[in-house]
């Protein structure tokens, strides 16, 4: 991952940026790249299958050099089980993250550039669309 250093208006260090064309995707899993599974059923979570074109787009990512995060609400007792079906559908990531809040709705506030897709079921080419969204007011 090459980093790039960057600095605050005031020239003083900043945290560094990824180059603009390299995408750090945060992926869910239960319902987005698997079928849907509860923390309540951690037993599932080993035979549970996958969507369909889920591998095949985030290992392209992966091989084009984006970064691959899955950002579950999967709990950290969940690890072994996460990671070997991962690995056992033939996924390739470098990181998870556990313990993302349950029930969706999510409305992320962040100093760096956020970009969101829901996704609704299937796989396909990532477009550019206009659509409204919710920013801080001018002051």
């Amino acid at each position: 991952m090459e980093l790039k250093e960057n600095f605050d208006e005031k020239g003083r260090k900043a945290s560094p940026i990824l180059p603009p064309h390299i995408k750090n995707y945060l992926i869910d899993i239960d319902g987005t790249i698997s079928e849907d599974v509860p923390n309540e059923e951690p037993e599932r979570m080993l035979t549970c299958e996958v969507i369909p074109g889920a591998k095949e787009a985030i290992n392209k990512w992966y091989e084009d050099g984006h970064i691959i995060t899955f950002f579950t609400s999967r709990l950290e007792e969940h690890r072994n089980y996460t990671e070997q079906w991962l690995t056992e559908n033939g996924f390739k990531w470098h990181g998870i993250i556990f313990g993302k809040p349950r029930g969706g709705n999510y409305h992320w506030i962040d100093d760096r550039t956020v970009k969101a897709t829901r996704f609704s079921g299937k796989f396909t080419e990532l477009v550019v669309e206009n659509r409204a969204i919710e920013v801080f007011k001018s002051e």
